[in-house]
């Protein structure tokens, strides 16, 4: 293994419910109707991609690029104050980063990514940041992951990947990655996709030892 590849959203930062409350009053706010399976189907979505989907699955009545500017602005406010981080996982993005190279593969835009690592200080250790606004594709294609492999210049085998739902999962796996699962409490990912992963873990916390990391 020669780097570590960090998703945000639900790995390092508790805001997949955030989200999906912020979308959820804009699409009722604007003439749409939330269906059951829309949480799950957006999670690992581009921006385009969960924009469209908004529109023109649940029937908002904006543009998918107003209906995008719309939300990412709440999720801003949202992150006024701060973004939620989850308990552990700056010192684990620590403990990783003084052995390999890190970077993070997220579906959040690049503004919400900066956010965060402004917030935690990370910045002057994550070089690499990469939002799947800026590929072809969102997850569970493997676009972002891949992208962000090239950036470290190091092979996507060579990567050991940290996701939580089901998407993000397959994303990494497709890109070829060894995957850590830190299953979302609130999302659960499919049991079938759990099972590719290399190693489970409750909690972002554990990370290190499960890439085998002693602490000293």
């Amino acid at each position: 293994m020669e780097a570590v590849i960090f998703d945000l959203d639900g790995v390092l930062v508790d805001s997949e419910r955030t989200w999906d409350e912020v979308r959820r009053s804009v699409v009722a706010e604007h003439g749409g109707t939330w269906r059951p399976e829309a949480t799950r189907a957006q999670q690992g979505m581009s921006t385009p991609e969960w924009a469209r989907y908004l529109v023109e699955e649940l029937g908002a009545q904006l543009t998918p690029e107003r209906i995008a500017e719309l939300v990412i602005e709440r999720m801003a406010e949202r992150y006024a104050g701060g973004p939620p981080v989850i308990e552990g996982a700056v010192n684990t993005v620590l403990a990783v980063a003084a052995r390999w190279p890190v970077a993070i593969a997220s579906s959040s835009p690049p503004i919400l990514i900066k956010a965060f690592l402004d917030a935690t200080g990370l910045g002057s250790l994550i070089h690499v940041a990469v939002s799947s606004e800026q590929v072809k594709a969102g997850k569970p294609a493997p676009d972002v992951y891949l992208e962000a492999a090239k950036q470290l210049g190091v092979e996507p085998q060579a990567c050991a990947a940290v996701e939580d739902t089901t998407n993000g999962l397959r994303s990494a796996l497709a890109a070829g990655m060894t995957v850590y699962a830190v299953p979302n409490p609130h999302f659960a990912p499919a049991p079938e996709t759990l099972a590719e992963a290399a190693a489970v873990v409750s909690v972002i916390a554990a990370l290190p030892a499960a890439l085998g990391i002693v602490e000293q």
